[in-house]
């Protein structure tokens, strides 16, 4: 039986179900794959009666005109609800903020035009969170929580970096976010983490970390997208036009770049930014003359058209990819294309290099989970990433590929190696990727161990009542009362002895 109406909440980025614009720039990555992929699972489920995915309402001529839809029909039970906030320009999520109260101002509107309340709210990033959170106290529901990054570790990377704090603060709203993020761990009734690793290093440096309930659920893979290389070589298996089309433009995009294509290919995919380390990765291919021998090496750095009119953070990376690519003399070895579609051609990328016999590197230090390694395990394409964090939980369970020191551009060329001259290691490594995604990585592994989760916040607010005292509800009371009484009870506003009916309703 359906039970539950979940609202998500994700207010930043370009979001839409429909050819979505994964990786346009920063603010429209993983998170925004996630959401997506989690509205669709979710809405699946028997016991979900409704989902519905909050963003923003962007009208500007720089981006699509899809963005102005105020509802989108994702199917019979799921829908993308845009609301307007903070005018109608695209802005980047650290300018939200001192918007996000017009932001649940009008979604508690939406709320009581469509007479169907939430029976709970899932909060992404921390300014999502800020908006389930005040949803949640107003109607007196359960609050789940996701991160998905942090600020106080991504405040110590930047330091380290060489930014001072100022600078910080006042080019990413840090402090305003860290305290949302401490409040959240206080107030949510449930913190999503998609591994240990996240709750022991990232969530470590929180002084509210005690206070929260964590539950370990990594995300899910889209294993009707992210299927086996092999399996274009069964008897019963039929490509679409579209994937077709897809395969096509991706073997064209890559192999115009490369003098000997058939060689095995080394790839990394991402949106360009400087924390996925594609630099290192180049320089690991630059100065091994025995791995270019071997292989060649294809970068997917997020979509681009024209350097000089993207942001100057991504003109930095990518013009720093290109001048790699000259002085290691890699023309003919090194594709770096220009797009990519994240739904059709993405998987496509990872079967390409997989039928190659190629090796995926995933070089960001110290990430929460490692969306790429599952969608490359998936496919088929062993893997190498960093020992720490998301990776190598991954890795472990999986037992898919090697750990090295990202840190170390020759460790990583001597796995690369390992890996390509060893047919039958890399056989293994495929064929458990293959296996350990479709059993622990699945989304309807996932949407199970969330639903396991729904069920036992409403079981805990049936049974423990008062783990939900700081949550009033009014909004529920208000939207269904048919009258209402405003009054000064105290009298102070009483004029003379003009007080008929003031004992009576006291």
């Amino acid at each position: 039986m359906s039970r539950y109406y979940i609202q998500l909440f994700s207010p930043h980025g370009l979001i839409r179900f429909k050819d979505p614009e994964t990786g346009r720039d920063k603010d429209t990555g993983g998170q925004v794959k996630y959401v997506l992929e989690l509205l669709e699972v979710l809405s699946n489920h028997p016991e979900v009666r409704r989902v519905d995915l909050f963003t923003r309402r962007i009208i500007d001529k720089r981006v699509s005109a899809t963005y102005e839809k105020e509802i989108e029909h994702v199917n019979d039970k799921a829908r993308i609800v845009r609301i307007t906030c903070g005018g109608n320009a695209y802005r980047a999520k650290e300018i939200l903020w001192d918007h996000l109260d017009e932001f649940v101002d009008k979604t508690i509107r939406f709320i009581e035009k469509q007479d169907d309340f939430p029976d709970v709210v899932h909060g992404h990033y921390a300014n999502g969170n800020y908006i389930a959170g005040q949803i949640s106290e107003i109607y007196g529901i359960p609050f789940m929580a996701t991160g998905h990054s942090l600020g106080r570790n991504k405040k110590n990377i930047l330091l380290n970096e060489g930014l001072t704090t100022e600078i910080i603060n006042e080019k990413f709203n840090m402090e305003r976010r860290i305290k949302e993020e401490e409040k959240v761990l206080q107030t949510a009734d449930v913190v999503i983490v998609s591994t240990q690793h996240e709750i022991d290093e990232h969530y470590g440096l929180y002084k509210n970390k005690n206070t929260a309930t964590f539950k370990v659920l990594p995300p899910g893979v889209n294993t009707e997208l992210f299927y086996p290389f092999y399996r274009f070589d069964m008897p019963s298996f039929k490509m679409t036009i579209e994937q077709e089309q897809a395969l096509y433009r991706v073997n064209s995009d890559i192999e115009r770049f490369l003098f000997n294509p058939a060689k095995p290919l080394i790839l990394s995919i991402g949106r360009a930014d400087k924390r996925k380390k594609f630099e290192t990765i180049i320089q690991s291919y630059g100065q091994d003359k025995e791995l270019q021998a071997m292989a060649n090496l294809a970068i997917f750095a997020g979509v681009r058209k024209d350097i000089t009119k993207m942001t100057a953070d991504e003109q930095d990376i990518l013009t720093n990819l290109l001048l790699l690519l000259d002085k290691y003399d890699l023309y003919g070895k090194m594709a770096i294309p220009k797009k990519n579609d994240p739904t059709l051609d993405v998987p496509e990328i990872y079967r390409v290099a997989a039928r190659k016999k190629g090796v995926f590197v995933n070089a960001t230090p110290g990430e929460n989970f490692g969306l790429t390694i599952m969608e490359a395990a998936a496919c088929g394409l062993p893997v190498v990433a960093s020992p720490t964090g998301g990776p190598k939980e991954i890795l472990e369970h999986c037992e898919n590929g090697l750990l090295v020191d990202l840190e170390n551009p020759a460790a990583i060329a001597d796995a690369l190696k390992k890996i390509i001259a060893d047919g039958s290691l890399w056989e293994k490594y495929s064929a458990s990727g293959v296996l350990a995604t479709n059993h622990f990585y699945s989304w309807n592994t996932h949407t199970e161990k969330y639903m396991e989760i729904v069920n036992n916040l409403f079981q805990r607010k049936n049974t423990q009542p008062s783990a939900f005292v700081g949550k009033s509800a009014f909004g529920k009371k208000l939207a269904k009362a048919k009258q209402f009484i405003i009054s000064d009870l105290d009298g102070t506003l009483i004029e003379g002895n003009q007080s008929a009916g003031l004992a009576e309703l006291k």
